[in-house]
């Protein structure tokens, strides 16, 4: 392999061992990840804001024997700080906000070897399941750029999709990382909560339901990642439970014969589209086949008492968001600073009085205890990991918010968030596409701490059902 040959067909784990090697040097992996930027970028609008002057000179010094020495990386402009890059979180009430100081998490990265190139593009506050945001425009799906990548880490996705870089930041408050994942053909794992650090901005991250990791072509990436990452800091509010060893290893370790629930229907009985239904069919097949035990069962503790829960603690979150930028900057937002959507769940959370906030957590609470008891008998719970395909771009970005939100209702009928509340691990496994070339997801979700089987089984997956070598266009990107 020779200097100017692109990178874009190499996972993170092989671009370090070629650094390790002294193939190629940090700098060359940095120059080529912003060529495929400045290449793709003008059509998917992945990427928002860019600091390709400072990732150059960090990639000239940069120690080569570092894990990930020169690895490129994008951060979603959400909820993660980055020296000397702007945080706007999608919303023109935050334009000109610069960040001071990296996040915990991204000191991680940095140490790790990884060189941040820029921030990716997401919905205003991550409020919606796509990337649209008006300050900067929608994001489009590389493998159809008429539709949306999924959200609220679309613009990373997208980025990740496309080849622009290997990995790429995201989080998830309620299938943030795992439904773009599944819009764009990739591996999102959602970590159990505490896992990744969220400071010194955050503490638990919104009642504990915010997580923080990677949007991957590769499990083993999605692995390695954690190994850098993973661990509680100073001054966090809880930790995860410890794990022993790498979490590398986990991708190498069989995951024995698992008892796996599935339901193809949402609490709601909304429609599911029949590809959805075929890719969880399909993923059925390929696991009793690989010798696990599959059988039907709904998730009948999410009642409708959990779901009023669930919506207040959405509203009374949204509240706090705006209520902390307000703070933050020294004045409430002006009529034209929030989208109409914004403004309709904050209306809604303004009215949750702390008895009814805490009330809601008491229904979380007993929603978590039970959903602990009901799989004491099973290893993971598998579903859709949406309901409809990637709806149009503009679909769930509509003036009418109601009508927007109506759009995104149906497309994540399958309650994702379930996870969050809980504080489990779940992924978006990447194992079918449609006639149409549209990748459609299925998601596990795991038990509390239970990041290794998830790995364990996604790595069986991942082997048995290759994804890694698909590409948008069909052919590797230049």
């Amino acid at each position: 392999m020779q200097a100017g040959t692109s990178t874009a067909r190499f996972d993170a784990t092989a671009l370090a061992e070629i650094v390790h090697l002294r193939v190629l040097r940090p700098v060359d992996l940095v120059r080529d990840a912003v060529q495929r930027i400045e290449c793709l970028n003008p059509e998917l609008n992945a990427v928002i804001t860019t600091g390709y002057e400072k990732a150059i000179e960090t990639a000239c010094r940069i120690d080569p024997d570092l894990p990930f020495a020169g690895v490129p990386i994008l951060i979603k402009d959400l909820s993660c700080d980055v020296d000397g890059l702007p945080c706007t979180e999608g919303s023109a009430f935050l334009r000109g906000h610069v960040s001071r100081g990296d996040q915990e998490y991204v000191r991680r990265l940095r140490a790790a070897g990884f060189v941040i190139l820029g921030k990716t593009n997401t919905a205003e506050f991550g409020l919606a399941p796509t990337a649209e945001p008006r300050l900067f425009g929608p994001t489009a799906n590389p493998w159809d750029p008429t539709r949306t990548t999924g959200g609220s880490s679309g613009g990373s996705a997208a980025a990740v999709a496309a080849g622009m870089v290997p990995v790429a930041h995201g989080n998830d408050i309620g299938g943030s990382l795992r439904i773009p994942a599944s819009c764009c053909g990739l591996f999102g794992l959602k970590p159990t909560r505490a896992r990744n650090p969220l400071g010194p901005r955050s503490g638990d991250g919104l009642f504990g339901m915010l997580a923080a990791h990677v949007l991957t072509r590769t499990v083993r990436d999605s692995a390695a990642l954690l190994d850098v990452t993973a661990g509680p800091a100073v001054g966090d509010p809880c930790w995860a439970p410890p794990h022993e060893g790498t979490w590398v290893a986990e991708v190498g370790r069989r995951p024995g014969a698992l008892r796996i629930a599935v339901t193809r229907r949402d609490p709601d009985d909304q429609p599911v589209d029949p590809e959805c239904l075929a890719a969880l069919d399909d993923a059925v097949g390929l696991l009793e086949s690989l010798g696990h035990k599959v059988f039907e069962r709904d998730m009948t503790e999410l009642t409708p008492a959990v779901g009023s829960a669930i919506g207040r603690l959405f509203g009374a979150s949204v509240d706090w968001i705006i209520r902390f930028w307000s703070r933050e900057l020294g004045r409430e937002p002006g009529p034209d600073d929030l989208e109409p959507l914004t403004r309709l769940y904050w209306e809604r959370g303004r009215h949750v009085t702390g008895g009814e906030l805490l009330l809601c957590h008491t229904v979380i609470q007993d929603f978590t205890r039970a959903l602990a008891e009901a799989t004491e008998t099973f290893d993971l719970w598998l579903s859709p990991t949406v309901a409809q395909l990637p709806p149009k771009l503009g679909a769930m970005a509509d003036d009418d918010p109601r009508a927007a939100e109506a759009v995104a209702a149906g497309f994540v009928a399958f309650p994702l968030v379930t996870a969050n509340l809980t504080g489990r691990p779940a992924m978006s496994v990447p194992l079918f596409w449609t006639d149409g070339g549209l990748p459609v997801g299925v998601h596990f979700l795991g038990k509390a701490g239970g990041e290794g089987p998830l790995l364990r089984l996604a790595a069986q997956l991942e082997q048995a059902r290759p994804w890694a070598h698909r590409w948008p266009d069909g052919d590797q990107p230049q």
